[in-house]
C-alpha cells in the first residue's frame, strides 16, 4: 500500500468523523433533553396506602370447594406418564385411584421408597396438597421426581378430579 492510499483512507475516517460530530451537535440544538424547570403539570399516584392493603387470604376449603375437575384433568397429564388412574393397575408410580383417604403408602404391592413407606399418616386434600407444592420437600427421600406444582389453582383443580374418579 502505497502513502497516497493511506492518506486517503485516513482523511476518509477523519471526514466521517467529523460529519458525525456535527450531525450530534445539530440534533442537540433542536432537540433539548435536559430538564428546564419544573414540570409543566404532576401526575399524582396514590402512596403506598393502596399497595399495602391486604389481601383476603382464602381458606384451601374454600379453594377446594371452588375448584374445577374438569381443569384438573388437564393438570394430570403431566402425572399421566408414571401414573394411572384405574384401580390397582400400577406403573411407574402406584395408581392414583381413590387416593384421598387412603393410607400414604399403602397400594399392595408396590415398592415404595423407605420415605414414602416410613410418612404414615394419610392422603388428605390438605397432606396432597403440600405434597404436590414440592414432593422432595414433603417427603425427603422419595423416589418421585416431579418438581411440583408451584399454582394453587392446579393443585386445587387436580385434588378436586383425583377425588371425583373413585366410586
Amino acid at each position: 500500500m502505497n502513502t497516497m492510499t493511506l492518506t486517503k483512507v485516513t482523511a476518509s475516517v477523519c471526514g466521517a468523523l467529523l460529519v458525525l460530530l456535527l450531525g450530534k451537535w445539530v440534533a442537540e440544538s433542536l432537540y433539548h433533553v435536559e430538564a428546564h424547570g419544573e414540570a409543566a403539570y404532576v401526575i399524582e399516584i396514590e402512596g403506598d396506602d393502596a399497595a399495602e392493603e391486604e389481601v383476603a387470604e382464602v381458606s384451601f376449603q374454600d379453594l377446594l370447594a371452588a375448584a374445577d375437575a374438569d381443569k384438573g384433568a388437564k393438570v394430570f397429564k403431566k402425572c399421566v406418564a408414571c401414573h394411572k388412574l384405574e384401580d390397582g393397575v400400577k406403573a411407574t408410580g402406584p395408581s392414583l385411584y381413590g387416593i384421598i383417604g387412603r393410607s400414604v403408602g399403602a397400594v399392595d404391592g408396590f415398592r415404595y421408597s423407605d420415605a414414602m413407606a416410613g410418612k404414615g399418616g394419610e392422603w388428605t386434600a390438605e397432606a396432597l396438597d403440600v405434597f404436590l407444592t414440592k414432593p422432595s420437600a414433603d417427603i425427603p427421600g422419595t423416589k418421585m421426581s416431579f418438581s411440583g406444582l408451584s399454582k394453587e389453582g392446579d393443585r386445587v383443580n387436580l385434588i378436586a378430579y383425583l377425588d371425583s374418579i373413585d366410586d
